[in-house]
């Protein structure tokens, strides 16, 4: 018996995924924010509300932020809990040259009632967004009477998400914690699983016991290695200070010789076109082609900054690597200190790259 208006599956093979030429994963600040969905929580009055805004300054001013290097953009910041005149006086603390690309609002519509498309409005208008900050949650959620708690976060969450994937840019929902403590920080973010679960990524703020200068941000996402930022409120200048990290905040290239060796040959060559066999052999490296490839994946971003562009392609059955010395662009490597970071600062467990 046939059954009738049955919409077969779209499905692609292993070996042709893993030949496709993909974009890769785009961060707003590098190693840490990647273009997508995040949850971001702590308790009230932990300095939520003061990060999110120093990283908004730091996002539409294209600065760095700890030494990371940001994707410079417009932000919306709808600051929904706060009003005008606080606003300008935590933006007076933490910046003597406000960006004109950075813009906030008080007031909103909710997800129930014109929310979704207030978004898309102000994109269409300012087509280089990169980050929309929601301050909170809560504020723009309609008061749902579904008695499946579940499936409303998962809704709502998948709503945000939606517009996140679709405009591609960086949605931060601020939210809050359960009274209830963890073990596992994430754990403790308010809601069902299917808050958390539907977002690409959460950020938990908080301090180990009440009064403590530092605080602990724990970072998990699909695309980040998960991270515990150390970080201090500097009250002068009303920024949040980075003071360690439990892992390096982005791929160290001075840990890995074989991308050291990639950046010594590509500089020598300037150019190489061929495939991981052969890219292998000139190198003289006793390692799989196939391991080297997924590795010059990996690096891909770090590798730009040291001056070496790649790109992949195929010709035929042979996948192919192309490789390019991009001297005299701005990266921000040191190559055998003939070129300067022009990073305002090193984010803690990186380095310069000393080749």
């Amino acid at each position: 018996m046939k059954t009738a208006n049955i919409e077969h599956l779209n499905t692609v093979t292993a070996k042709e995924l893993y030949g496709m030429d993909l974009r890769p994963v785009r961060f707003v600040v590098e190693g840490l924010l990647p273009r997508g969905l995040h949850v971001f929580a702590g308790p009230p009055k932990v300095g939520k509300s003061w990060l999110l805004l120093q990283l908004a300054v730091a996002v539409s001013s294209g600065k760095p932020l700890w030494g990371l290097e940001t994707e410079r953009g417009t932000v919306l910041s709808l600051c929904l809990e706060d009003n005008y005149p606080r606003l300008q006086q935590r933006l007076s603390q933490l910046t003597d040259e406000p960006p004109g690309s950075l813009h906030l609002a008080t007031l909103s519509k909710s997800l129930a009632d014109g929310l979704c498309e207030q978004l898309t409005d102000f994109v269409r208008e300012h087509s280089d967004t990169n980050l929309i900050i929601i301050d909170t949650l809560q504020r723009v959620r309609g008061n749902s009477n579904d008695s499946n708690l579940y499936a409303s976060d998962y809704q709502d969450i998948s709503l945000l998400k939606r517009i996140a994937d679709e405009l591609d840019l960086a949605i931060v929902l601020v939210h809050h914690l359960r009274k209830r403590e963890a073990s596992d920080p994430h754990v403790m973010i308010s809601g069902t699983t299917g808050l958390v679960g539907a977002a690409d990524g959460s950020y938990v703020l908080c301090r180990e016991s009440p009064g403590e200068s530092e605080a602990n941000l724990f970072v998990r996402g699909r695309d980040i290695e998960e991270k515990t930022l150390t970080l201090t409120r500097d009250e002068e200048l009303g920024e949040w200070v980075l003071v360690s990290c439990d892992t390096a905040l982005t791929d160290d290239l001075n840990k890995e010789p074989v991308m050291l060796a990639v950046v010594e040959f590509v500089r020598s060559a300037l150019s190489f076109e061929g495939t991981a066999s052969e890219l292998t052999e000139r190198l003289g490296l006793d390692l799989q082609p196939n391991i080297l490839t997924r590795k010059i994946g990996r690096y891909r971003q770090e590798l730009m900054k040291a001056g070496v562009s790649f790109s992949p392609s195929r010709t035929g059955k042979q996948r192919l690597i192309s490789l390019r010395w991009r001297d005299g662009d701005g990266m921000t490597v040191t190559t055998r200190g003939e070129r300067k970071s022009s990073q305002e600062a090193n984010p803690v467990g990186n380095t310069e790259v000393l080749v």
